[in-house]
């Protein structure tokens, strides 16, 4: 079969297009036939030695989410799993040769979640770190959901910074789904329309207006909750608009490291700083996630494509430097490598 991988960590050019054999499932894993990998920027990350070393002689396939049919399965998984259609997250993480970036391969059978016939396999790559992410930011705030559902936010105002990332198209989707108000702060007017386009009920666009004036013009109590891409550059907005007892869930680092709080001000107004990797969340909030997520997913609630607000780019195989390159300039939209059939 064909597979991508890395045995040395640096830019897309180290990414190689080889032959592997096909895999067999271990016990509790299944074996996909992959059809749609989707790239994030944590695959190009860990490519460049980011986050975990690589370990020594070890050739890394990359990319932690897909979609695919099962077609095996190890012992101690229902034989009646073969056939089924399926989403797949954290294929790569702490396995080698797990990734998604090749034509089959094995995962442990609880993440790969079942995906509906109505969803198309390019929404199933989609999913995983995005949607599971936006689903744990959504779900932070004390006294909030642990698990989304209809009704679950209803009353909220949440404030989703970069609304037309792959994040903040999930955050805006997965939070009108539960009944909150959603804005969402973009930096140009094209962003904007993917913003509404992904069901924004307000959208802000930081670079030419007063941001914080019109979003206390929306919601002049403050908003209960921002899901946040940049902490280190919106500090002073997300205070300027959060109400007292607001929360800020923060799940990456974009602008900068060293985030800086006014110390008495926050604590005064019992605000709620949280940060989150999906790698490493409790299990029974990464499960309260693939639940919800499913769930929106099978209700139709979760779209991508730029008529949904999430522009597709998609590469084959032998071009996955170019898509992982994509990712890495932070190109607008969702990137996914299309698995050749044969």
């Amino acid at each position: 079969m064909k597979a991508i991988v890395y045995g040395t960590t640096g830019g897309p050019e180290v990414l190689r297009l080889v032959d592997r054999p096909v895999p067999e499932p271990g016990p509790g894993e299944v074996r996909v036939r992959v059809h749609v990998s989707g790239v994030n920027p944590t695959d190009w990350k860990r490519r460049r030695g980011l986050s975990e070393p690589l370990p020594e002689g070890i050739e890394q396939v990359p990319n932690q989410d897909g979609s695919g049919r099962i077609d095996a399965v190890g012992e101690g998984v229902d034989p009646g799993r073969i056939g089924q259609r399926v989403w797949l997250y954290e294929a790569a993480y702490r396995r080698p040769h797990g990734g998604t970036a090749q034509q089959w391969t094995t995962i442990p059978e609880a993440r790969a979640v079942p995906l509906p016939d109505g969803a198309s396999y390019e929404l199933g790559a989609s999913l995983g770190v995005p949607a599971l992410t936006a689903h744990r930011a959504l779900t932070l705030a004390a006294g909030g959901p642990a698990r989304l559902a209809p009704g679950a936010l209803a009353g909220a105002t949440v404030l989703v910074a970069g609304g037309a990332g792959a994040v903040g198209h999930m955050a805006i989707q997965l939070a009108g789904w539960a009944g909150a108000q959603v804005i969402a702060t973009v930096s140009s007017p094209e962003k904007a329309a993917l913003a509404r386009a992904a069901g924004a009920d307000h959208v802000v666009d930081y670079r030419a207006q007063d941001a914080a004036r019109a979003i206390r013009e929306v919601a002049p109590d403050g908003v209960d909750l921002v899901v946040e891409v940049a902490p280190a550059v919106n500090a002073v907005l997300d205070i300027a608009v959060l109400k007292n007892n607001g929360t800020v869930a923060y799940y990456a680092n974009e602008g900068g490291d060293a985030l800086t709080l006014p110390v008495r001000e926050v604590f005064s107004r019992n605000l709620d700083w949280h940060g989150l990797l999906l790698y490493t969340l409790p299990p029974e909030a990464k499960a309260n996630g693939v639940a919800a997520v499913s769930e929106a997913v099978a209700s139709g609630v979760l779209r991508v494509g730029e008529e949904a607000g999430l522009p597709l780019h998609r590469y084959p195989l032998e071009r996955s430097a170019e898509a992982h390159a994509a990712v890495e300039r932070r190109v607008v939209g969702k990137v996914l490598i299309d698995l050749p059939a044969e």
